[in-house]
C-alpha cells in the first residue's frame, strides 16, 4: 500500500469524524469510508495518537459498544510524534524473529485469526506513549495487523478484580479521583443509581 493511499484513507476518515461530531458510527461506515482498506483501523488509532482527535470506543463509554467510534470534539488533543527510526524499526523486528510477540503468526504467511490476509508487522509499544512509554527499542515490540487491530485481544490475559484493585490502593489519592472521574463518566446511570441506593439505604 503506498502513502498515498494510506495518507488519504486518514484524510477521508478525519473528514468524516469532523462532519458527524457526536454521531456514533460503526466499523462498517468507517471501512467503507476509508475506502475498503484492510486497515482502517489503524488509520483511525493514527488520528487519535498522532493527531491528538479525542475519538471514544467501548473503552472510553460503557453505552458504545464494541466497534462503535464517536467524535465528541472537533478540537485535537496534544498528540504524540512518531519517532521510531528506520534502524529501531528493523532491529526490533529482527530481535523478535519477524513474528508477531501477540499471536505467534509469522510475517508473509496466512494469519492464523484470518488466513485471508497474510501476517504484516508493525511495530507497537509494551508500555503506550500515553502511559510514559518511550520509543526505545527494549519498549518496542513486532505486533501483526489483526492484532493491532484488537482483533486477538482476548488472548490476553486481563487482570482480575483483586489486581485491579490493589492497584488501585496503590494509586495516590489524586490518581485515585482520576480513576474515579473516568468510571463515572463511562458508568453515569450505574453510578447515579449506586448512589441514590446508598442514600436511600
Amino acid at each position: 500500500m503506498t502513502k498515498e493511499k494510506t495518507g488519504g484513507a486518514r484524510a477521508k476518515l478525519r473528514a468524516h469524524f469532523l462532519k458527524n461530531i457526536g454521531r456514533v458510527m460503526d466499523s462498517h461506515e468507517l471501512r467503507d469510508i476509508s475506502g475498503g482498506i484492510s486497515e482502517w483501523a489503524r488509520r483511525v488509532r493514527e488520528l487519535r495518537t498522532e493527531e491528538g482527535y479525542l475519538i471514544l470506543t467501548h473503552n472510553d463509554r460503557s453505552d458504545l459498544k464494541p466497534g462503535e467510534y464517536l467524535l465528541e470534539n472537533p478540537k485535537p488533543q496534544p498528540a504524540f510524534e512518531r519517532a521510531i527510526s528506520k534502524e529501531t524499526r528493523a532491529f526490533v523486528l529482527d530481535r523478535n524473529g519477524f513474528t508477531c510477540q501477540m499471536c505467534g503468526a509469522v510475517a508473509g504467511e496466512p494469519h492464523p485469526y484470518d488466513p485471508s490476509r497474510k501476517t504484516r508487522l508493525h511495530i507497537g509499544h509494551i508500555i503506550d506513549k500515553s502511559m510514559g512509554g518511550t520509543d526505545d527499542a527494549t519498549n518496542l515490540r513486532a505486533i501483526c495487523s489483526v492484532c493491532n487491530e484488537g482483533a486477538s485481544n482476548s488472548t490476553l490475559t486481563r487482570p482480575d478484580l483483586l489486581k485491579l484493585i490493589t492497584q488501585v490502593r496503590r494509586s495516590t489519592s489524586i490518581d485515585q479521583v482520576e480513576i474515579l472521574k473516568w468510571l463515572i463518566k463511562k458508568y453515569p446511570t450505574q453510578a447515579r443509581n449506586e448512589v441514590n441506593n446508598k442514600n436511600n439505604g
